[in-house]
């Protein structure tokens, strides 16, 4: 793809409906079903809060000025030390497979650079082979299960 990717902090006027569709969607592709989602409403009241502490971390991927993406990254303490974590990695489907992924890893890492990061970490369905094979790809490696399973934590460094 030849188009430029630009990020935005999200803008929870005019996203509102596209972050709901976006993180429904990746439940989804991860877990099989919504069940797991919770309160729309709990969502965005988390989101509206964490762009006041991170909004160069929650964002929207633009190409064209159309949205096709979103990430969503923080920083967390985890066995003493602080790290990055990711929240979300989100391509819609028609974006998929074509390297733009490798895009939104590239700003994450930047994110986590520009914060003195040295490690970040995400957590990722044992059943999205998918998201697995490209994290895999881009260096993280797993940590371990948790959630009695339902998720595998993953590392990566900086």
């Amino acid at each position: 793809m030849n188009n430029l990717l630009l990020f935005r902090t999200i803008d929870m006027k005019r996203d509102r409906e596209k972050v709901i569709k976006y993180r429904k969607d990746s439940f989804r592709v991860s877990f099989g079903n919504l069940s797991g989602f919770g309160d729309e409403i709990e969502y965005l009241q988390w989101l509206e809060e964490k762009i006041s502490l991170y909004p160069d971390g929650f964002v929207i991927a633009e190409m064209d000025n159309n949205p096709i993406g979103q990430l969503e990254l923080s920083i967390r303490e985890w066995n003493g030390k602080k790290i990055g974590y990711v929240h979300l990695y989100y391509l819609a489907p028609k974006y998929r497979g074509k390297g733009i992924g490798k895009e939104l890893h590239r700003y994450a890492r930047t994110f986590f650079e520009s914060n003195r990061l040295m490690e970040y970490h995400l957590r990722v369905s044992p059943t999205n082979k998918r998201a697995l094979r490209f994290y895999r790809e881009i260096g993280l490696e797993e940590i371990g299960a948790e959630l009695d399973g339902k998720v595998i934590r993953m590392k990566g460094i900086i």
